[in-house]
């Protein structure tokens, strides 16, 4: 069982960049827009709530279930994280707010050294590989 478990949405812009956050404190690596479910929260609820707190009036649409990923915790090599993702669009448009120190639009020819480990080791090669995100992947094999 992992020690955090968080919710998070891939939205992909004309099927060449992902939406990404960089916190304003703990880590700098690169994560899902999302987070963690509140009580009786479900999860399309949590990432309603989480959306308007990290991207300001935003709101997503067309939700799809995607998998679940575990792997290290961005920043905390001694913690775990299980993110369950969804795709979809959003409506509005994104601003870093709250904890979110900044948005990016990461692409294939991106360091993936930026990303957090789930992302890198876990969510962006199944993506790759199930023809979710139309990257060749070539980066993934880089040490």
């Amino acid at each position: 069982m992992a020690d955090i478990h968080k919710i998070g949405l891939l939205v992909v812009r004309e099927d060449t960049c992902v939406l990404l956050c960089r916190k304003r404190h703990g880590t700098s690596l690169l994560i899902l827009p999302g987070g963690k479910t509140e009580p009786d929260e479900t999860p399309l609820e949590c990432l309603s709530r989480e959306l308007r707190e990290e991207l300001g009036g935003v709101e997503a649409r067309d939700e799809e279930y995607v998998g679940s990923y575990t792997d290290v915790a961005a920043g905390e090599d001694t913690r775990t994280v299980r993110i369950e993702l969804y795709r979809g669009r959003l409506t509005g448009e994104p601003v870093a707010s709250a904890e979110i120190g900044e948005l990016v639009w990461f692409g294939e020819r991106d360091d993936p050294a930026l990303l957090a480990p789930s992302l890198r080791n876990r969510v962006f090669p199944d993506l790759i590989a199930r023809g979710l995100l139309p990257w060749n992947g070539r980066w993934l094999l880089l040490p």
